[in-house]
């Protein structure tokens, strides 16, 4: 059974950065794309962003391309997300999960199950 673990999620004033980290046991990282997704209060779990195995052809939804980079340590397990020049629309649980691309752009969660997901809230 997967356990995904997120962490290095919290407060930040508009502008601020933090680095997400995600571990997981049960599984091996290097035989899947990764990803990140985030739900905000009242919304649906949306994707964010993806890497491939390999750790390139990473892709990131509109909102956050330029400001979220997507990297992965195959060696150690591990997904990270930083996220620079925070916006108050950004503020989410964040959650990380195997991905499968069904289509280019349209990016959907592998394993079943999810880990408790890290707090982020930007401040405006």
């Amino acid at each position: 059974q997967v356990q995904l673990v997120e962490s290095g999620g919290g407060l930040v004033q508009a502008g601020g950065s933090l680095r997400l980290s995600c571990a997981a046991s049960g599984r091996t990282f290097s035989d899947y794309r990764m990803g990140w997704f985030r739900q905000a209060p009242g919304k649906e779990r949306e994707f964010v962003a993806a890497i491939r195995w390999s750790g390139g052809d990473a892709y990131y939804v509109d909102s956050v391309k330029g400001r979220f980079t997507i990297s992965r340590d195959n060696a150690k397990n591990t997904v990270n997300l930083q996220m620079n020049n925070l916006k108050p629309e950004d503020t989410a649980v964040y959650y990380c999960n195997a991905v499968y691309r069904r289509a280019n752009s349209d990016y959907a969660p592998l394993f079943g199950s999810w880990g408790q997901g890290t707090q982020v809230t930007v401040s405006s």
